[in-house]
């Protein structure tokens, strides 16, 4: 996909033939300071694209915005250096190129380049790459948010969990989660005088009867894979049974996996589920009459972050 921008492009073969003349250019690395220090061609600066400092950063590397510049990414379908010479050509730089292929065409034409990792392949990180093996859920990390609503607005919150794990094989995603009910939160009315009522009202057996069932849990029966999908996008269509309440049911949603730095894996999903189906009532007009002000709606928004190392 092409960006469009007054930049000039310049082929991997031309550009080293500046070099080889000495013609007098400056040529800056987009990418993260960790990604130039794997590789980089020769004499090149770095200023990341991704950092809001990236104008800032240029200006301490070439102050004359007259001088010719020459950027590169990463390759032809990341759109970093084009984006870059946008920015630049928006400061007032009037002499701005890219470099087409960005580093992998530089590489496959068989340039030169310098750093830590000059010889390994040159992975685009855009999509999931899951390690296999048994994960434990970190369930300080970890939290439900929910969001319930009425006809005058809504009320919004956390859950924690109390246990859990993610096992990754050969079979694909299985996992088990306990949720502590007893930890439901208010977010709205923290420090006012109506939150205790809410907690309470939750806690009861019009809602989640806490006394009798402190304990809810997730079971995934199957976690079907989205081939090819970038990792900002889900990737996971996730089926299983939440039990609330001691009623089972089953619910599926989309999910976007991702790895971090410390080889934890992470889950993030957002979806609905309809309260009612485990018996939590209360406020549905499918179910009762001349509500009046107690009328409280039957989806409850469910946004969910699992971290498991």
């Amino acid at each position: 996909m092409e960006s469009q921008s007054d930049a000039k492009k310049i082929a991997p073969n031309e550009l080293q033939k500046w070099i080889a003349q000495g013609q007098t250019i400056t040529i800056i690395n987009t990418l993260s300071g960790e990604e130039h220090a794997k590789r980089h061609i020769p004499s090149s600066a770095n200023a990341c694209v991704y950092e809001v400092t990236f104008g800032q950063q240029v200006a301490e590397i070439v102050a004359d915005q007259r001088r010719q510049i020459v950027l590169y990414g990463s390759s032809d379908r990341s759109q970093d250096a084009a984006v870059a010479a946008e920015k630049l050509i928006r400061l007032g730089y009037d002499s701005v190129y890219v470099l087409s292929g960005g580093l992998a065409a530089w590489k496959a034409a068989g340039y030169s380049l310098e750093g830590i990792d000059t010889h390994g392949a040159i992975d685009p990180a855009t999509t999931l790459q899951l390690v296999e093996g048994t994960y434990r859920v970190d369930t300080q990390a970890s939290v439900i948010e929910w969001t319930g609503r009425n006809p005058n607005g809504k009320h919004y919150g956390s859950i924690r969990l109390s246990d859990g794990k993610v096992t990754i094989g050969d079979a694909g995603i299985s996992g088990t989660f306990e949720i502590d009910m007893t930890s439901i939160k208010n977010d709205d009315l923290q420090g006012d005088e109506l939150y205790p009522v809410l907690i309470d009202h939750l806690e009861s057996d019009d809602f989640f009867f806490t006394k009798l069932f402190p304990r809810a849990s997730f079971t995934i029966t199957s976690a079907t894979p989205v081939r090819g999908q970038p990792v900002t996008v889900p990737n996971f269509e996730i089926k299983g049974e939440l039990k609330i309440r001691g009623i089972r049911k089953e619910i599926d949603f989309p999910a976007t996996f991702s790895t971090l730095a410390d080889g934890a894996i992470a889950a993030e999903a957002h979806f609905d589920i309809d309260r009612t189906r485990w018996n939590i009532i209360y406020g549905s007009s499918r179910f009762f009459e001349h509500l009046g002000m107690h009328v409280v709606f039957d989806l409850v928004s469910i946004q969910l972050r699992i971290v498991a190392g």
